[in-house]
Formats: structure tokens, C-alpha cells, sequence
């Protein structure tokens, strides 16, 4: 008999129709991974790295997690952001939608969850 591998999960958010000039604002993206952090109970091995692009260009930031991490990219000439959040230990499901709408006005979110397995299968004990 083989039972399921240990598995993490991996969560693909890209939310559309947002305000371009929120998704290139850098304390908008420092707000929606301090609300993830605390709200889903991660933990950063380090302080999240951000980066700006020129002029009306969004931004890009990276948090090292425990758990393993945490990523954002936003595209004002488009109205979209990517988010991509993989943890190894579960985590209770969060109100993307919600938040992302409060953040930066999305009008659309799509979210898609990953199960990762360590290995296809593993033998019974």
C-alpha cells in the first residue's frame, strides 16, 4: 500500500482592472505583503526586497519565507499584478479577492492553487 507524499501548495493570484497608479506605488505593494504576513501567520527570514521601475513602471518585490516565499509583480500599462505564494506547511485560505480590490482596486482576480508534491508517492510504513 503507498499513501501521499508530503506536499506544499502553491497559490497563482493575477488580478486584473487594477489602478494603474496603485500598482506602481511601492508602499501599496509593502501593505499587501505586511497584511499576507500577519494574516496567514508566515514567517520572513528576512525583510522583503522591493524594486521600482522607471517612471510609471511598476514593481517587483520578494520575501524569503520559512515557509519557502512570496512574490509580487505589478504592470500598470497593463492594469494587472502577479502574486505567487508557495508555502511548504498548511495554510488557511485568504480573501485575495477582497484585499486585492482594497489595495489596488482590481476588478477581476483570478486565483489558482498548486498542490507540490516532495514525491509521487512514498511506501507505507
Amino acid at each position: 500500500m503507498e499513501t501521499p507524499a508530503a506536499h506544499g501548495r502553491e497559490w497563482i493570484v493575477e488580478a486584473h482592472g487594477c489602478d494603474p497608479a496603485a500598482l506602481a506605488d511601492p508602499l501599496r505593494g509593502q501593505a499587501l505583503f505586511a497584511r499576507m504576513i500577519a494574516e496567514l501567520a508566515l514567517h520572513p527570514v528576512a525583510e522583503p526586497l522591493w524594486h521600482k521601475f522607471p517612471g510609471p513602471g511598476g514593481i517587483t518585490g520578494l520575501c524569503l519565507l520559512a515557509e519557502s516565499h512570496l512574490a509580487c509583480h505589478t504592470f500598470p500599462e497593463h492594469g494587472s499584478l502577479c502574486l505567487n505564494l508557495f508555502c511548504c506547511t498548511p495554510r488557511a485560505e485568504w480573501d485575495y479577492e477582497g484585499r486585492l480590490r482594497d489595495l489596488f482596486g482590481a476588478e477581476r482576480v483570478e486565483v489558482r492553487v498548486l498542490e507540490r508534491p516532495y514525491a509521487a508517492l512514498v511506501p507505507a510504513p
